[in-house]
């Protein structure tokens, strides 16, 4: 039974082009299907989440992390009684936007683009479903309902207004986000769902999890540093506790997973307390609250940004990682003003959006979507095919 604040298929305000409705799927799982068959969750394969592709095979890539997202976003929301399809469909999109090297490639395309009104994958993702997948006959993107689009434009909170984080939104609206606001408004200046809130804290378990293992298979770190912190060192405490002697493997798997487990279950207890002292009615009660009611308790989020703080010097900021990051960095330096200044470079499918380019920024923005769009391995191998 879903619970009264939970997004509703039957009570969805629709899409921006109106379709018939499907015989045996609701409007929020054809939204995740149509993300899954999308070229651009495709291409996620081949993009970086910290290391570049060609570092090693066990490594998580972009796509690799979106499904952990996606799995804990399903997971949250089915204890909680929301709809775990929008859930999941938000998960399942909100890296689309991402640029090949991930955040190194975001970092460099920014820059580039500033002139331009500036580049984020999150409003890139937007503009991704609609407008940049051409796929159907009817219209461009992948017309998802209002509920998902909302999600992914407001899964990390309001945008605008008073409620939005001035770290994360300082400066004017992303061009991408603000056209796909002028064409249906999203509320930007509200909160999301709680379907959305669950996508985004599902996104943070994945990434606080999973980067421990890259890190410890990389060798940047060992076990050792991470009992000397917290929510970590417990856990494999525990594990040694429990299972003495383990074997390496065995005693990192363990003991990780108990990490994810904890942060699952903190969540859990959060929500359940938070939804039971706001007794909301509906989702736009969830929207008017005026502060997220999906979130780690306090104890849990000083801890885990301890441990954040030691992925941060040890393995987003270790010399290789950073070496990397200058090699790969150069890359989009090369490519983007080359594409800029000879747009006939583009491949024969874009020359119609080069030729309907009204001015400078009209095209700087088409050579981002292509840039942008690049897998790593793409956008390597064009840089060494243009640039030698």
């Amino acid at each position: 039974m879903p619970a009264p604040f939970a997004c509703h298929p039957d009570r969805s305000r629709g899409r921006l082009y109106p379709e018939r409705l499907s015989t045996f799927r609701t409007a929020f799982q054809r939204d995740r299907d149509r993300i899954i068959h999308s070229s651009a969750f495709r291409r996620l394969k081949h993009k970086t989440q910290v290391f570049v592709e060609h570092e090693g095979d066990y490594y998580r890539t972009r796509l690799t992390h979106t499904i952990e997202v996606a799995q804990v976003a399903r997971t949250l929301a089915s204890v909680l009684g929301l709809d775990s399809d929008l859930a999941e469909a938000i998960a399942l999109a909100h890296d689309l936007g991402h640029t090949p090297f991930g955040h190194t490639g975001e970092d460099a395309l920014a820059d580039m683009m500033a002139p331009y009104g500036g580049f984020d994958h999150n409003a890139q993702a937007i503009r991704i479903v609609t407008r940049l997948e051409r796929h159907y006959a009817e219209f461009d993107g992948l017309n998802l309902t209002w509920e998902c689009l909302e999600g992914m434009a407001k899964h990390n909170g309001p945008v605008i207004g008073p409620n939005a984080d001035p770290r994360r939104h300082a400066g004017p609206l992303p061009y991408a986000l603000a056209e796909a606001d002028a064409d249906w408004s999203l509320e930007l200046d509200t909160f999301a769902s709680a379907e959305a809130q669950v996508a985004a804290i599902a996104d943070d378990i994945a990434y606080s999890h999973h980067d421990l293992h890259d890190g410890l298979r990389s060798g940047l770190f060992d076990e050792a540093d991470l009992m000397a912190l917290p929510v970590t060192g417990p856990a494999f405490a525990e594990v040694d506790r429990l299972y003495p002697g383990l074997e390496r493997m065995r005693r990192r798997h363990e003991a990780l997973r108990r990490v994810f487990g904890a942060m699952v279950e903190d969540v859990i207890a959060v929500a359940r307390n938070r939804l039971e002292a706001a007794q909301p009615r509906s989702v736009e009660e969830v929207r008017a609250l005026g502060a997220t009611v999906i979130r780690f308790s306090k104890p849990l989020y000083q801890d885990l940004k301890a441990v954040r703080s030691f992925l941060f010097h040890r393995m987003y900021r270790a010399p290789s990682v950073m070496a990397e990051r200058a090699r790969v960095t150069a890359v989009i330096r090369d490519l983007f003003p080359l594409y800029l200044s000879r747009p006939e470079l583009l491949p024969p499918a874009w020359a119609e959006d080069v030729a309907r380019a009204a001015d400078d920024t009209a095209l700087a923005r088409i050579v981002a979507d292509y840039v942008a769009g690049m897998t790593d391995r793409f956008a390597l191998a064009e840089h060494q095919r243009l640039c030698g």
